[in-house]
């Protein structure tokens, strides 16, 4: 990593050299999950032969209905194993969320990049804002981009790099920055998600164990949120200004000259086109959407936000919105001149793309094995088991909750299945200490996004990297994760005292 000589090099900023120079000694990430699907398998054999089961309640995904569940670790190498490995590579692949994700946004995004819409719409952004306030922006776009799902990653990540590249600023800042809104802060939000409609339903199912006339709204911790994601945008602007950039110093690669900053009248006429097309489309998703009657609300319910065909288009819509004003800017620009030149460009994306696809190939194999063995699932039982008979307070079983949540992040960093396992022990458990559910919820929201910048297991985690390298060649995992640590220190240190504080005061957490 690049470095300017004349930065002092303090004690943390050494430590992090340090992790990042252990961490690129792991090997490219494909190795990595194959080792590690090595070791899942050794330890499913181990813990079969040793009968290792757990007992507990749970919530069906699929009825949401409570149930009571015995979960033993299932080995790879046992018969079922050995054939659910042979049958299940292609449902794998095919399954592993990131993968329909990428290829369906990237046939928008990658022909808007290769036109010259992103770059140009860079340059124009970064020509109208002030230069200082760009982390900020970047990090605020992350903590909004939740409401798309994992478009985040996809989208403002590599925007962040060039936007700061086209400053002349090290670009693997601006991808930190966006990074760190994006997955730190995933569980906050100034927006109701789509996400926090299910996470509500999940939670009044564990509620009903012990009431079943209670519940929450999925708005029960919306004020909360918009208090965390002010603190999560100033710390992640702070952490990014005085630690991250710093450290990184001055970028050592190819520096953006003068005249490329300004617009050519070309260019400046494909972003008229493309700002047209743009309103165009605006206005067509609207009279599909906004209409009592509307296809793309609730046909049940009517309703937008939710369930709905609109929230389950976001990626499709994401890639028409590229499409669309990728064509209309290079009509205008004539960088695009003809159906094979758009075709091309989009041939080309997916060419770009053959090696993350087979690191996603491992990883989903990696993903589904460990989840046939039911070792995630044996650890967060434990985990909650040995907490609810701990007879602590209701602060230090919180701040005990908080740290399971931490560290179950990393072997299951998805916020759905994780919360399906700890919402029907950790709920009812705090409702008899007097503790509402929706401050479990939020204190479950605390727990679950600061580890992900930091955690190779993240399906998105491999992408980053790829990111990373496009910028910096010898980049590995290592590189990431010390960039990244005193992100995921700070937001968790940070949104743990925001938690504490509003709930000794007593405030409310939503709605």
């Amino acid at each position: 990593m690049a470095k300017s000589q004349e930065a002092p090099r303090g004690l943390f900023q050494k430590l992090l050299d340090v992790i990042e120079h252990l961490g690129n000694k792991v090997p490219h990430p494909a190795v990595l999950f194959l080792t590690l699907i090595l070791l899942v398998t050794l330890l499913s054999v181990l813990f079969q032969w040793m009968g290792v089961s757990v007992s507990y309640q749970r919530i069906n995904p699929e009825t949401h209905e409570i149930e009571q569940a015995t979960t033993s670790i299932r080995s790879l190498l046992s018969a079922d194993g050995i054939r659910f490995v042979f049958t299940s590579v292609v449902s794998n692949f095919i399954n592993f969320g990131p993968v329909g994700i990428i290829m369906v946004a990237m046939i928008g995004v990658g022909l808007a990049e290769r036109s010259g819409l992103i770059g140009a719409l860079i340059r124009k952004i970064v020509m109208v804002a002030p230069p200082q306030s760009m982390t900020a922006i970047l990090v605020t776009l992350g903590v909004l981009s939740s409401i798309a799902s994992d478009a985040g990653y996809l989208v403002l990540i590599p925007l962040g790099a060039v936007a700061f590249h086209s400053l002349g600023r090290h670009p693997l800042a601006g991808l930190a920055a966006a990074f760190a809104g994006v997955a730190a802060a995933f569980g906050a939000n100034f927006l109701v998600k789509p996400i926090d409609g299910i996470l509500a339903e999940m939670t009044n199912d564990a509620i009903h164990i012990v009431d079943p006339s209670r519940s929450i709204d999925l708005t029960a911790n919306f004020y909360f949120g918009i208090a965390s994601s002010i603190l999560l945008i100033v710390v992640c602007t702070f952490i990014s200004s005085r630690i991250v950039e710093p450290r990184l110093g001055k970028y050592e690669g190819d520096s953006p000259s003068p005249d490329s900053q300004s617009l050519s009248s070309e260019e400046s006429r494909g972003l008229k086109y493309a700002f047209w097309a743009l309103l165009v489309f605006i206005v067509a998703i609207l009279l599909l959407t906004l209409p009592s009657n509307a296809p793309l609300r609730n046909p049940e319910t009517g309703t937008i936000i939710g369930d709905s065909p609109f929230m389950s288009s976001l990626v499709f819509l994401i890639m028409l919105v590229f499409l669309v004003t990728g064509i209309a800017y290079g009509m205008g620009a004539k960088t695009i001149q003809s159906a094979d030149s758009a075709f091309d460009a989009i041939t080309k994306t997916f060419a770009d793309l053959a090696g993350l696809l087979f690191l996603f190939f491992v990883i989903g194999q990696f993903v589904a094995y460990f989840t046939y063995t039911n070792l995630g699932t044996v650890l967060a039982v434990k985990l909650a088991d040995g907490l609810g008979d701990a007879n602590l307070g209701s602060t230090t079983l919180l701040l005990a909750f908080l740290f399971i949540g931490l560290v179950m992040s990393i072997p299951v960093p998805n916020i759905l299945p994780k919360w399906a396992i700890l919402a029907p022990v950790f709920v009812p458990l705090f409702l008899k200490l007097g503790i509402d559910p929706d401050v479990v919820l939020a204190a479950y929201r605390v727990s679950d996004s600061p580890p992900n910048v930091i955690n190779p297991l993240l399906p998105h985690f491999a992408l980053v990297v790829g990111f990373t390298r496009r910028w910096q060649h010898d980049a590995g995992v290592g590189t990431v994760v010390a960039m990244m640590l005193p992100y995921a220190a700070a937001t968790a240190v940070t949104w743990m005292l925001l938690f504490f504080a509003w709930y000794w005061l007593n405030l409310p957490f939503g709605t």
